[in-house]
């Protein structure tokens, strides 16, 4: 099993502190919670992409750029880009030239994003979204293994023989499809034989595996080798502490806080009680080998082999998130490495040696 850190880079007040730190504050929050990441020994770092409040993810490959300077080895990935909200090539150039400076280290988690502002603001609406975003994944993906473009777009300007540079480093590169409820993103990774990455955040797991397992299904009929699946999954939270009763006792004031804003902002309440929080939803809280087992139970409905958790703090004190992130990885981290086999495609990404070689010079 592989192991993510994520930022959706919310700039709120804190939900415990009610502090709330300026938005230069908050970016370099981001820059040190990855270099964390690659320190201890996270596989890769994630960031969202956002188009309104409380985010202030609108320019992922501007941070994953800045990253990729102040890293070595950890990939890079998005999550996730909105291509539903973008235009294709723009969308390919960007993230063309980042895959060049950052050594090959980059993935993509594609998706049509959420979220009514973001959608008036592009001019995207909820009947034209999915095919907008799989008009925007079909250019993109063109793009990126061609040098010239033909097609005739609907929402852009149509291409014929359009050259798009720079050319990428990577041949090809890994795109995994974002999917919170809709089969749309489903269908569209099985069709072109892609891995699939499942919100798995806000909801029990059952909806979660019924798309996975609809996943499934749709990339045998769409005849791909089974072998070649990969599924990732989220986590709705995480605290690893050497015992459940102490994990419980420092999250506490995390969720009340969250629960008194989703209230507040009139959001459903799915799991009412810390307690519940913990033992229903995908939030992984309690002792290192409560986690492990947890992880274990949702392998069992979603055959992940890639899990993230949260890169912030979200209002745990940043001394007790990062001693959390260090238990993950001594105590947790191993045990599911051994355990739940890594994806089932090379890791590393095409011409990394040379890239390695030439850093050692």
């Amino acid at each position: 099993m592989r192991f993510l850190a994520i930022t959706l880079i919310t700039h709120r007040p804190d939900p415990v502190t009610a502090e709330r730190k300026s938005t230069h504050e908050r970016f370099r929050e981001v820059l040190d919670d990855a270099v964390l990441a690659e320190e201890l020994g996270f596989d890769g770092f994630g960031v969202g992409e956002r188009h309104e409040r409380p985010f202030i993810s609108s320019s992922p490959p501007v941070v994953l750029s800045h990253i990729a300077a102040l890293t070595r080895r950890i990939r890079l990935f998005t999550a996730v880009t909105t291509l539903s909200l973008l235009d294709p090539v723009r969308a390919y150039e960007d993230y063309a030239t980042l895959d060049h400076l950052s050594g090959g280290r980059l993935e993509l988690i594609i998706g049509k994003g959420n979220g009514t502002a973001q959608r008036e603001l592009f001019q995207v609406t909820p009947e034209d979204q999915w095919q907008r975003n799989a008009e925007s994944y079909e250019v993109f993906r063109t793009a990126w293994r061609q040098p010239e473009v033909t097609a005739a777009t609907r929402f852009r300007p149509p291409l014929r023989d359009a050259e798009v540079w720079p050319r990428p480093y990577q041949h090809p590169v890994r795109v995994w499809h974002g999917s919170a409820t809709s089969k749309e993103s489903v269908e569209l990774a099985a069709r072109y034989g892609d891995p699939l990455f499942s919100a798995n955040v806000t909801h029990p797991v059952e909806p979660y595996a019924e798309l996975v397992r609809h996943y499934r299904e749709r990339w045998a009929h769409h005849g791909h080798d089974p072998a070649d699946l990969a599924v990732g999954a989220g986590t709705a939270g995480l605290y690893v502490a050497r015992t459940s009763q102490e994990a419980l006792r420092a999250y506490r004031p995390v969720f009340e806080a969250n629960l008194a804003f989703w209230k507040e902002a009139g959001l459903p309440v799915v799991f009412p009680t810390l307690e519940d929080f913990a033992e229903r939803s995908s939030a992984l809280v309690g002792s290192p080998q409560q986690v492990i087992d947890k992880v274990h139970r949702y392998h069992e409905r979603l055959g992940h082999s890639v899990l993230h958790v949260q890169a912030d703090a979200g209002g745990l004190p940043r001394h007790r998130h990062r001693a959390s992130l260090e238990l993950f990885q001594s105590d947790v981290a191993p045990a599911l490495r051994h355990a739940i086999p890594d994806p089932p495609f090379p890791w590393a990404p095409a011409g990394a040696e040379a890239v390695t070689a030439s850093r050692s010079r």
